[in-house]
């Protein structure tokens, strides 16, 4: 059976293979016997190869070990993880009030055990939850766990046009309302409309849960995320940060007031039965950190925006849909998986990384080539991927058409 189903996605361009690297994250990786330019990483701050951090894993495995031996909530609780949430805190407290933040080993983790144990928050069958249509695997499953779990009442809405939205909360009677969101859309590099969600939450007496995987690091002055960027704050706010892209290293939080967190540690599972990430992790992380808010973590910042200015500015396709997005996320629609594997192909041959997505992870129909910067890429290797790819666009195009 697995063997047919293997070979009806690969009959439909679907079927995903395995590259192995054999260099550190950067913007060039040696895989097999090649050096490609990769412009496909979330290391959008290029701090995943930094010595600073480099030297502070080996200095919290000597200080720590290399293991955390047991849950959070056992023995696996290190004053590591206790300072690298008291840091994470700080980060996001002119946001949320009376903040506490919750480590995770992955975002993944963390998003399902907010959206589950929030949702708990409410008896059973009396829990609704509004998720954007186009959020991240982790978040759907989050939600469709929390539905199962609680029987909670799930509706989709497009977080560009939020009035499909407040028309379902006017006829909402839940005691609980939970409205989830990514901040930086994975695939399209757009922000969620934060300000406006925060006074819909506030009508309609909701909660509103943000995933901001791909902004924490490079929004706001600091980098510390979408809260900054927007110059937001409320107690409704449950904010959710990646640590293994800008920050570089890996894990991520949750962030709200210290009573929902309390709930989280009480009631979210995925926390409870989780032996908690290495202590070195953590430790690295709080140097990570450091780097992100000073003059080095600014000029990187300032690096990206120049990348992202130039991209949007100077880059021009005949056929292919550039979005108009001002985060390290630039994707280009190409619509077909065959076109876009094609295109894939003959980045690949001209010496650079950047994979074709495809369904399930985007749209029928709006299969990409999904382009991420580094602060590490410099305009010449910029200019020289828009040069190729404008090649590029012309070759699968004669292709198509013939």
């Amino acid at each position: 059976m697995a063997h047919d189903q293997i070979e009806g996605l690969d009959a439909q361009l679907l079927k995903r293979k395995l590259r192995i690297t054999k260099s550190p994250c950067d913007v060039k990786a040696n895989v097999g016997q090649r050096t490609l330019k990769a412009f496909c990483s979330n290391d959008y701050l290029g701090l995943a190869n930094h010595p600073d951090l480099i030297n502070a894993l080996s200095q919290g495995a000597e200080r720590y070990g290399v293991g955390s031996g047991a849950s959070h909530l056992i023995s696996g609780h290190s004053i590591a993880h206790e300072l690298l949430e008291k840091k994470l805190a700080e980060c996001e407290s002119k946001h949320i009030p009376n903040a506490r933040a919750l480590f995770f080993s992955t975002g993944y983790l963390a998003n399902i055990n907010a959206i589950t144990g929030l949702a708990r928050l409410a008896a059973s069958g009396d829990v609704s939850i509004y998720s954007a249509r186009l959020n991240h695997a982790s978040i759907i499953d989050g939600v469709r766990l929390a539905s199962a779990q609680t029987k909670a009442v799930v509706t989709l809405f497009d977080h560009q046009n939020l009035d499909s939205l407040q028309e379902a909360l006017q006829k909402d009677t839940h005691s609980l309302k939970l409205l989830v969101t990514d901040g930086v859309f994975s695939m399209d590099g757009d922000l969620a409309p934060v300000k406006r969600l925060i006074e819909i939450a506030q009508e309609y007496d909701a909660l509103l849960l943000i995933d901001d995987a791909h902004g924490f690091g490079i929004l706001g002055k600091y980098g510390h995320g979408i809260l900054e960027q927007f110059d937001v704050c409320s107690e409704r706010i449950v904010y959710i940060g990646t640590l293994g892209k800008a920050a570089g290293v890996s894990g991520a939080f949750i962030c709200s007031g210290a009573q929902f967190i309390e709930w989280l540690i009480q009631k979210g599972r995925p926390y409870i039965y989780s032996t908690a990430t290495p202590p070195a992790i953590a430790h690295t992380l709080l140097s990570s950190l450091n780097l992100i808010e000073g003059d080095e973590g600014a000029a990187r910042r300032k690096q990206l925006n120049r990348l992202i200015q130039i991209w949007q500015t100077e880059m021009n396709f005949s056929s292919w849909e550039k979005s108009q997005s001002s985060t390290p996320i630039q994707p280009v629609i190409l619509g077909s998986n065959a076109n876009a594997l094609l295109a894939a192909k003959l980045l690949d041959e001209a010496g650079y990384w950047i994979p074709a997505i495809r369904p399930p992870t985007v749209p029928e129909g709006s299969s990409r080539l999904r382009i991420t910067f580094s602060a590490n890429h410099s305009e010449n290797d910029l200019r020289e991927l828009m040069q190729t790819l404008k090649m590029i666009e012309q070759t699968v195009e004669r292709k198509h058409q013939s």
